[in-house]
């Protein structure tokens, strides 16, 4: 059970040697010792901004041959001190997973399948069911007269996908249709 450079089990090297706290040498497997962090093999180091929320944790984004090889909260950030929730910890997933869908799919009514739209059509789609939702609800006054200038025909919950200017500008253009249902689910 021992070996040359000392006992086989973590808990008999931290019993054995000098690590009693077991947190360098004694928690290390023979594995372990081989690896090296991904940031070490980084090309540059680029300062970002979580886009989840509206903390707005700082970023540190390593980046190899022009892609993101990890994410890690900055140290230099006043807001977050080097610390990242598990979705800001998961934001390389965000930009580039191997599941990230870069066509619009869309499923006609009744259709069983998924079918791949060009971006400007499924745009278009969008843009005249807003029109025609907006125009057959419109509210411009209540029962006494009074100035309502609204639609309840439609309504947003947005995700925690969204960036804060994505969900800024969102807001924005909901507000401007008369759209007084808008919610999102970072305070649900």
């Amino acid at each position: 059970m021992l070996r040359r450079n000392g006992p086989h089990w973590p808990l008999l090297r931290q019993l054995a040697g000098p690590d009693k706290l077991a947190l360098a040498h004694a928690a290390q497997s023979a594995h372990s010792a081989k690896l090296t962090p991904r940031t070490v093999t980084a090309d540059k180091v680029v300062k970002s901004v979580c886009p989840y929320c509206a903390v707005g944790c700082g970023q540190e984004v390593f980046v190899k041959d022009g892609k993101i090889v990890q994410i890690e909260g900055d140290p230099d950030s006043p807001i977050s001190r080097g610390r990242l929730c598990p979705k800001g910890s998961a934001t390389r997933s965000l930009a580039q997973s191997p599941l990230r869908q870069y066509k619009v799919k869309y499923r006609r009514p009744y259709a069983a399948q998924w079918e791949d739209l060009e971006l400007d059509t499924a745009l278009d789609m969008i843009a005249d069911r807003v029109i025609k939702t907006r125009n057959d609800t419109w509210e411009a006054q209540n029962d006494k007269g009074e100035p309502l200038n609204r639609t309840l025909g439609i309504a947003s919950l947005g995700g925690a996908t969204l960036d804060n200017e994505e969900n800024y500008l969102m807001k924005k253009l909901y507000c401007a249709l008369g759209v007084v249902q808008v919610e999102n689910q970072a305070r649900i």
